[in-house]
C-alpha cells in the first residue's frame, strides 16, 4: 500500500510535469476557440490571454482581456460583455474567471 505522503508527492510531481508540458506546448483547442471568439468580439483588444485552468479538459478557463471597449463601464458590465460573447461556450464549462482592464493612455 502506498503511503499518503508518497501519494501526494507523486501527484505533485505529476502536476508540475503537466504544467511544464503545457508551458512548452501550444494552446489547447478550447483556449484557441475562446481566444478567437474574443478577438472577433473585442477587435480593439490590446491584450488577450486565455488559459485552461482545469488541466486541459476544458471545464474551466481564465480570461485576461484589455480593451478600449471597456472604457467607462463598471467591472460587472465589462464581465457581462465577456460572458455574452462566450454565451455558447459557457454552457459546456464548470467555471470561468474573468479579468478585464482598460488600456492606459
Amino acid at each position: 500500500m502506498i503511503s499518503v505522503s508518497r501519494f501526494i508527492h507523486k501527484n505533485q510531481a505529476f502536476l508540475v510535469f503537466r504544467q511544464l508540458q503545457r508551458t512548452l506546448s501550444s494552446q489547447t483547442d478550447g483556449e484557441t476557440r475562446i481566444a478567437h471568439i474574443l478577438k472577433e468580439k473585442f477587435p480593439s483588444a490590446t491584450s488577450l490571454k486565455v488559459v485552461d485552468i482545469s488541466g486541459g479538459c476544458g471545464a474551466m478557463y481564465e480570461v485576461h482581456i484589455e480593451s478600449n471597449e471597456f472604457k467607462g463601464k463598471r467591472t460587472v458590465q465589462q464581465h457581462q460583455l465577456v460572458n455574452q460573447a462566450l454565451k455558447e461556450e459557457i454552457q459546456g464549462m464548470h467555471g470561468l474567471r474573468i479579468f478585464t482592464e482598460v488600456p492606459r493612455d
